[in-house]
């Protein structure tokens, strides 16, 4: 009588025992699958934030780029303006201003 007794209690603990890992399992695999849906979530939230961020930074680049170009332009355009014969060439073309003695020639277009 003690062996059935003996034999069904330890059926009932290796049951129970059977039962709480399976609840342990099962708990551990629902935390895995959340926590592997937050991570995706957050994978493509930041893929999203991080493609605008290029497209911008790319757009500032291209902009620092385009400004650079006319700074140097500018710079270059400043360095000409203090030679003293581009100064005359500016303001015969512009201005029609000659140096004394010097005779003008223009050329008209015509149709022959």
């Amino acid at each position: 009588m003690r062996d059935v007794a003996a034999k069904t209690n330890n059926m009932k603990q290796n049951a129970v025992k059977s039962v709480g890992a399976r609840r342990r399992i099962r708990l551990w695999t629902c935390f895995m699958v959340l926590f592997v849906g937050w991570a995706g979530y957050t994978y493509i939230a930041q893929s999203g934030e991080i493609g605008n961020k290029s497209l911008q930074l790319s757009e500032r680049q291209a902009s620092k780029e385009a400004n650079e170009q006319t700074l140097n332009q500018l710079k270059y355009e400043l360095n000409r303006l203090k030679d003293p014969e581009y100064i005359g060439q500016i303001a015969m073309k512009k201005y029609g201003l000659y140096k004394p003695g010097e005779i003008p020639v223009r050329i008209s277009e015509s149709d022959s």
